[in-house]
Order: C-alpha cells, then sequence, then structure tokens
C-alpha cells in the first residue's frame, strides 16, 4: 500500500511532492541539529553544572554575559523545537505511517484535494467502501479529478467506477489512467463526456496495454479524432481482457475506420463495440467491415448513424459470410441504398449466428427489406430473431413474404415504418 501511494503521488502531483520532500529534509536537519546540541551539552557540562551557580559557569569557560546568549539560545531551540514538531506531522503525513492507519484513504485525499487547492467531494468521502461509485455531472475537473485518483489507487473495495461528464479533460484523463495502471480491483469504468481528447486517448491507451483487470470501459462522447485512433488501435491488440468498449459520439473519420478495423481482426477479448455517430466512411468503412469478419469473438457491434453507404454495406455482407459468432449487428442510419442493401442480404444466405439485424433509417425502401427478408427464407439455418426496418415503408408484397417466411421462423419478429395502401377503404 506504501509502495502504491508512494507511486501515485510520484504520478499525479509530481511538483507539490517536490516541496514536501523539502519540507521533510529540512525537519530532518532542524532535527539533527537539536540532538547534537543536546548531546553536546549534556557531555560538557554534564547534569551537576546544570544545577550550578552562574560563577562556576566559568569553569565552562563562560562568561555572565555569555549567559543571556545562552538564555537566548535556549529560547530560540525551544521555537525550533516547536518548528520541529510541526514539520513532523507533515512528514507523517506523507509517509508511509499513514498509510497504516489510512484505511480508507480519506486522508490522502484530503491532503491531495489541499496541495492540489480543490475542494473535497463528499459524495466521495461517504462512499469511498462502497463497491459502485457514481460521481456523475459533478464538475470535477482536472484538479479534481487528479485528487480523486490518489486514494484511488489503492482503494480495493470500489468495482464499478461512473465519473460521466465531469469535463476532466486530457490531464484528468491522464490522471485516471494512470490509476488504473496500480488498481486491480476496478472492472468497469465509465468515463463518458469527459472531452479527454486525442491526448487522454493516448493516455488511456497505454493504461490499456498494461491493465489485466478493466472489462468495461465507455469512453464516449469525448471528442477523439483519427489520431485518437492511432493510439487505441495497437493497445485493442495488446489487451485481452476488455469485454465491452464504446467509442460511440467522437470525431472518429476514414483512417479510424482503417486503424480500428486493423486491430479487430487480431483483437481476442471484446464481446461488445460500439462505434455509433461517428464519421467513418469510405475506405474507412470497408476495412472496418473486412476486420469485422476476421474476428472471431464479438458478440454485438454497434455502427449506426456513420457513412458506410453502398461500399461499406457490400463489405459488410462478405463480413457476414465469414463471421460465425457475431449475433447483433446495428447499421442503421448508414446511407445504405437498396443495392446495398441486397448485397448485404447475401451474408445472410449462409450465416448462422446473427439473431438481430437494425438496418432501419436507411434509404433501403421495400425492395431493399424484401432481399433481406429473402435471404432470410433461403438460409434454413438462420438465427434470425429480429430485424428492424424503423422509418422505411413496405407494401403488401412484403407483407405477404413476411407471413410465409414466419411460418418458416415462428419467433422471427419484423418492425418497420408502416405498409403504403394501408388506410384504402376495404372491400365489401
Amino acid at each position: 500500500m506504501v509502495h502504491g501511494k508512494k507511486l501515485a503521488n510520484e504520478v499525479l502531483l509530481p511538483s507539490v511532492l517536490e516541496d514536501d520532500d523539502d519540507a521533510e529534509r529540512e525537519s530532518e536537519k532542524l532535527q539533527l541539529g537539536e540532538r547534537s546540541s543536546s548531546q553536546t551539552e549534556v557531555d560538557v557540562r554534564g547534569p551537576e553544572d546544570q544545577r550550578s551557580s552562574p560563577d562556576e559557569n566559568l569553569l565552562d569557560g563562560g562568561k555572565r554575559q555569555g549567559e543571556k546568549d545562552e538564555e537566548e539560545e535556549e529560547e530560540l531551540g525551544g521555537q525550533e523545537h516547536v518548528t520541529s514538531d510541526e514539520d513532523n506531522d507533515t512528514d507523517l503525513e506523507l509517509t508511509g505511517e499513514e498509510d497504516a492507519y489510512d484505511l480508507t484513504g480519506q486522508m490522502s485525499y484530503m491532503k491531495a484535494c489541499d496541495m492540489l487547492q480543490v475542494v473535497p467531494a463528499s459524495c466521495f468521502l461517504q462512499h469511498m467502501q462502497s463497491s459502485e461509485l457514481v460521481m456523475k455531472h459533478r464538475g470535477l475537473g482536472p484538479q479534481g479529478t487528479k485528487a480523486l485518483a490518489v486514494p484511488l489507487v489503492t482503494n480495493t473495495s470500489i468495482l464499478r467506477l461512473n465519473l460521466q461528464d465531469n469535463w476532466m479533460e486530457g490531464m484528468g484523463g491522464a490522471a485516471v489512467a494512470g490509476m488504473l495502471k496500480e488498481n486491480y480491483y476496478i472492472t468497469e469504468v465509465d468515463l463518458s463526456d469527459n472531452s479527454l481528447g486525442d491526448f487522454g486517448a493516448r493516455a488511456i491507451a497505454g493504461m490499456l496495454k498494461e491493465n489485466n483487470t478493466l472489462v468495461s470501459l465507455n469512453l464516449s462522447g469525448n471528442r477523439f479524432t483519427d489520431r485518437s485512433a492511432e493510439h487505441l488501435g495497437p493497445a485493442l491488440i495488446t489487451n485481452t481482457r476488455l469485454q465491452h468498449l464504446d467509442l460511440s459520439y467522437n470525431a472518429l473519420g476514414e483512417r479510424a475506420g482503417q486503424n480500428l478495423g486493423a486491430s479487430l481482426s487480431e483483437n481476442t477479448g471484446l464481446r461488445s463495440f460500439s462505434l455509433a455517430w461517428n464519421g467513418i466512411r469510405g475506405r474507412g468503412a470497408v476495412l472496418l467491415a473486412m476486420g469485422l469478419g476476421g474476428n472471431v469473438f464479438l458478440r454485438t457491434v454497434n455502427l449506426s448513424c456513420n457513412g458506410f453507404g453502398k461500399e461499406g454495406a457490400i463489405a459488410l455482407g462478405q463480413a457476414l459470410k465469414e463471421n460465425n459468432v457475431l449475433e447483433e449487428l446495428n447499421v442503421s442510419n448508414n446511407r445504405i441504398p437498396p443495392e446495398g442493401a441486397i448485397r448485404l442480404a447475401v451474408g445472410l444466405k449462409v450465416n448462422k449466428t446473427i439473431k438481430s439485424l437494425n438496418i432501419g433509417r436507411n434509404p433501403i425502401l421495400n425492395a431493399g427489406c424484401c432481399g433481406i427478408l429473402k435471404s432470410i427464407q433461403e438460409n434454413p439455418n438462420s438465427a434470425m430473431e429480429a430485424l428492424d426496418f424503423s422509418d422505411i415503408t413496405v407494401n403488401q408484397d412484403f407483407e405477404d413474404l413476411y407471413t410465409a417466411v414466419k411460418e418458416m421462423f415462428p419467433v422471427l419478429r419484423v418492425n418497420h415504418g408502416g405498409r403504403t395502401g394501408k388506410f384504402r377503404k376495404a372491400k365489401a
């Protein structure tokens, strides 16, 4: 525990601790000075000389005028002694002796807040020994996050940490990343909506290369760019423990799709992955789909609200031919045309594992919906249970086809944007 705290302080608060080290060295000098002066006095004068008359002090080579000097030195010595006691108290709070009594980490947190000049969070003090710490929308900022990270280095109670929307920025994200390199108890972390940026992404990537306990990580809404993906991509190859990663609502573009696609093909840990609400398109979408086809561990993938278009949909169709592990795929809002949907459906003719496909809010029209439904009809080994065609209108031909497919797959549920002509007056 002492080593963990020392390391955390060196990583998170170097400038402050340098000042404390200077204070500690000054305190030790004062203590050594007191000890040497007291030993000299006893050796030279002895206990009996201390009770002798002023005249007898002449035997020691002193003078009556020197007696005043000795009294002044005693007064100064007393002041030095008081100052030394205060310094000792300060030093004790920074040494390992504190850790033996500060089992909750409250003292180290208060000390960190004092050094960083931030107000301690009462919510944190109240829940330091809980298994889950939820501190959303608290406005911690970079400094408040640094203070929070200091006691978390050695905390063994908190298993789930939620710091959503605290504007911690890159420096705060780096503090949390440094803490997670040392803490081997926290398994779930939510850092969404914190404006970590590329600097924070690099720190998080470095942490993922060392941390072996984190299972779930939410990095949604952190202004990550393609440069962030350059750091996160290699980390996803190295880390085999992380199972759930959310990178939605960022600014990841075409190059990010290329980097993450290459990483997905080699990743052996992820079970669910979200890239919703980014700007992945073009060649990035194609390479990302190819990486998805080579992954044999992912179960759930959310690619909604990007720009896959026709080429991306074709690549996804090929990925579904190769991948026999994926169970849920969301490609809604991706500007996929009817031809892209039909080409994607080619993969559904042979896929045996996918259970849910959301391709709603795409301009695939009735033709695209029928193409996907026919591919399932032609695959007797299909595991499909839910098709989502939200905001896409269909006609009676689709309804008739769905009725036929429903006989083969009774559990299949289809959601669409309504049927054209359903308000026509019924025949007598």
